[in-house]
């Protein structure tokens, strides 16, 4: 009896540390989703020129040494500005 009890016990600890079936991938999303593809223009200009404009997508400004999240997200626009306030990259993520 001592030993079904230890056996259900161990088999209960089990049960509880199994991982976890991973979320499904997300839809496939066209690869310029945020519309970065016709901002390529940016590139290479003052940041300044950013201050006029208005954005369909959600927008992330993205300076020097500046904290940023992981998280991928196809919809938004990704401008980076590098140390000389010149626009240096724009992509969707």
């Amino acid at each position: 009896m001592m030993r079904l009890a230890l056996a259900m016990t161990a088999a209960a600890a089990l049960a509880a540390c199994q991982m976890e079936t991973p979320p499904a991938p997300p839809a496939d999303l066209p690869e310029n989703a945020c519309g970065a593809a016709a901002l390529q223009n940016l590139v290479g200009q003052p940041a300044s020129v950013l201050e006029t404009m208005r954005f369909a997508a959600t927008t992330r400004i993205i300076r020097p040494d500046m904290a940023v999240t992981m998280d991928f997200s196809p919809e938004r626009l990704n401008i980076e500005i590098d140390r000389a306030e010149m626009i240096s990259r724009v992509a969707c993520g």
